[in-house]
């Protein structure tokens, strides 16, 4: 088992203490690590009460952890603009890194973090990798199978009014290395990346419609936060093999559905479950579908008689992982670790995400095509293991 040391424990951080001491079986939680003592005796104590059997230390900061020779792994867990500072200390450790995402806020310091890991000879990672999921590998299996027969392109948004309104601290949502792009964006990035192959351009537009938010959430209700990232971005994506995306993500809408994931092809539609679960229904519409309707003017159906999905099928999951699986990318990476292939959360394919989301920006201040420069080759698609949290 490869031994992990968690650095950051958030909100985020519940879910991979569950998965890795009660799902995963190739991770050794060795210790956790905060800069907020007392989140770090709650992790800790978190972990006993899942395992009463199992005991994790409580590293006084990160370079205790860094420096402790039972851990290969650092699991970096903190604020997107502290990515970068923590994977870099952890690299020239000599350890790991497998992060949440993005895998930094800008292009210089993810570059720099690939090099050095290079130069290392260690292996970087991170989320998401909600695309492991049964959902997402589904969609890609049907896809690759000429289900939905050649991939014209595909249209996703995220739509939501923003994370004060639920989350306990959500200002870091609106400074550096915040913004529904970098926040939701690769979900449905990774997701389209796994579906529909490497990119080479993005056409994009952005605005900050609010220059400050009040917070409605506890424990902080009536605060003021002041916005320094763009909080609208919409664009379009061009990829190597021909197909076109539209994405929207927004924390200044409305609205009653977050998420929308569709892909086109030549011989029908998918809809995939939202990028931000593991699971999650498929529905499917193919030009048989379509004979099996009445031939109407869209325009003339009545409101009442109107169904988004009207005619869709719903496909099964073929794969495992339909639960909140967050971890999983992290177990596959400490996998590959051990048998010396390639991890499928891996850091071309994280800075890949990260060149098209910052991508939006840069072509919205430029007012044209930016022409991406990282390349992106899909991971090899999850295989059914004869034993749940167990990866081959």
């Amino acid at each position: 088992m490869i031994g992990v040391a968690l650095i950051g424990t958030g909100d985020i951080s519940g879910i991979y203490l569950k998965n890795i001491t009660q799902v995963f079986r190739g991770v050794n939680l060795i210790g956790v690590c905060d800069l907020i003592g007392s989140r770090a005796e709650k992790g800790a104590a978190y972990v006993s009460e899942l395992n009463p059997r199992k005991t994790v230390k409580i590293y006084k900061d990160m370079y205790e952890a860094f420096n402790d020779p039972d851990v290969s792994v650092i699991l970096n867990l903190t604020r997107p603009g502290e990515h970068y500072g923590v994977s870099r200390q952890a690299l020239l450790h000599g350890k790991h890194v497998y992060a949440e995402k993005p895998i930094s806020v800008s292009m210089e310091e993810a570059t720099e973090l690939l090099a050095l890991a290079k130069e290392k000879n260690l292996l970087m990672g991170g989320a998401p990798d909600t695309f492991m999921g049964a959902g997402i590998q589904t969609c890609r299996k049907l896809i690759d199978g000429g289900i939905i027969g050649d991939v014209i392109g595909a249209d996703c948004a995220m739509i939501c009014r923003g994370h004060e309104t639920w989350h306990p601290d959500p200002e870091f949502y609106y400074k550096r290395g915040g913004g529904p792009m970098l926040d939701m964006g690769p979900y449905y990035l990774t997701g389209l990346l796994n579906l529909l192959g490497e990119a080479k351009g993005v056409t994009g537009m952005t605005k900050r419609s609010f220059k400050s938010r009040p917070i409605s959430s506890q424990p902080r209700f009536g605060e003021i936060i002041s916005v320094d990232e763009d909080t609208y971005a919409a664009g379009c994506i061009e990829f190597t093999s021909g197909a076109v995306a539209q994405v929207i993500t927004t924390f200044d809408v409305h609205y009653t559905t977050q998420a929308r994931f569709e892909v086109y092809g030549t011989e029908g539609t998918m809809i995939v479950p939202d990028p931000n679960t593991f699971g999650g229904p498929i529905l499917l519409y193919r030009r048989e579908d379509a004979a099996n309707l009445p031939s109407v003017d869209p325009a003339l159906i009545k409101p009442e008689e109107i169904s988004l999905y009207r005619g869709y099928r719903q496909i099964p999951l073929m794969f495992g992982y339909r639960e909140n699986s967050r971890g999983l990318g992290l177990a596959d990476m400490c996998r590959a670790i051990e048998s010396k292939r390639l991890h499928r959360a891996n850091s071309e394919q994280q800075i890949h995400v990260l060149e098209i989301m910052t991508a939006f920006g840069e072509s919205s201040r430029q007012k044209r095509c930016i022409d991406l420069k990282t390349k992106y080759t899909r991971a090899e698609p999850m295989k059914n293991a004869d034993l749940p949290g167990v990866l081959e």
